[in-house]
């Protein structure tokens, strides 16, 4: 359970598990909370759509493409980045929520990245404005990074309560010591999860906003671009405080400067900047 350690740091033991169907069907706070990302999404672009007249059909729509792409996305993106030398030879495991070695264990989804998903998004949103709404994708996107942005702080969330994606040892106040993923003898860290969720919500509240109460959503790309720089830019800064995730991503620091994640931010942080001042006149 969540502690304070000698009011100094934060011990956090909380079991990922809710509860078990099966000996190898879990349902974890994970899963829940990635559902809750695409209900809470659906309610805020529902509100977003009825306000500008749009056809509610276009927007169950809209959801199943966005929740296919992100999980294919995200899977994909973390079987090709991060571990490919595992999943070249076990191919099948890169579609199907198991493990077939050394036995056969439903785990879900654990590998997902980001960045996967955020390629994935804007792909089948591309396809969505061309076959569902008929209008440019920079509509589509402006309207769609909203919730995404809200999504990104339930993902977050779930990696926290599976004590993954750590920071690095820290002596900082709220440190947590995370037991169940170091043992009894773990040392503080940064909650990254922890920030990069809060930094999410702030995210979204900021998007939510400006579609609100300013004229910036009829700017073409606009919202889009605020997405991109919001979200990537504190991504790649954020990943100074974090562990690597895999083995490799030490040596490509310690040679780079930088690791996977921070690299493949890169080209959305430019692109974001690109479409704040090269849309910023432009109107749908």
């Amino acid at each position: 359970m969540l502690s304070l350690l000698g009011a100094l740091f934060i011990d956090w033991d909380v079991d990922p598990v809710i509860f078990s169907v099966t000996s190898s069907m879990k349902i974890q706070y994970y899963g829940v909370l990635f559902v809750l990302a695409f209900v809470c999404g659906y309610k805020v672009q529902e509100r977003m759509f009825k306000s500008e007249g749009i056809r509610m059909e276009w927007l169950d729509k809209l959801i199943i493409y966005v929740a296919i792409a992100t999980i294919a996305g995200a899977r994909l993106g973390h079987c090709l980045f991060y571990d490919w030398d595992y999943f070249s030879e076990h191919l099948l495991e890169i579609f199907l929520p198991v493990r077939f070695e050394p036995h056969y264990e439903f785990i879900g989804y654990r590998g997902l990245a980001s960045h996967g998903a955020a390629v994935g998004i804007i792909a089948a949103l591309w396809y969505y404005s061309k076959k569902v709404s008929k209008r440019s994708i920079f509509w589509v996107l402006d309207r769609a990074v909203i919730p995404i942005a809200l999504s990104g702080f339930f993902i977050r969330m779930g990696n926290l309560m599976n004590s993954e994606i750590v920071g690095n040892v820290t002596e900082m106040p709220w440190g947590f010591r995370f037991l169940l993923a170091d043992g009894p003898a773990a040392l503080p860290r940064h909650p990254a999860q922890l920030y990069e969720s809060l930094w999410y919500l702030l995210s979204f509240a900021i998007l939510l906003w400006t579609y609100w109460k300013t004229d910036l959503k009829s700017r073409k790309g606009f919202l889009f671009g605020m997405f991109l720089l919001l979200i990537f830019a504190f991504r790649f800064f954020v990943e100074y405080l974090k562990e690597p995730q895999e083995a490799w991503e030490v040596e490509m620091r310690l040679n780079m400067g930088m690791d996977m994640g921070q690299l493949l931010s890169i080209p959305f942080v430019l692109v974001g900047v690109w479409m704040l001042f090269r849309n910023r006149k432009r109107t749908v």
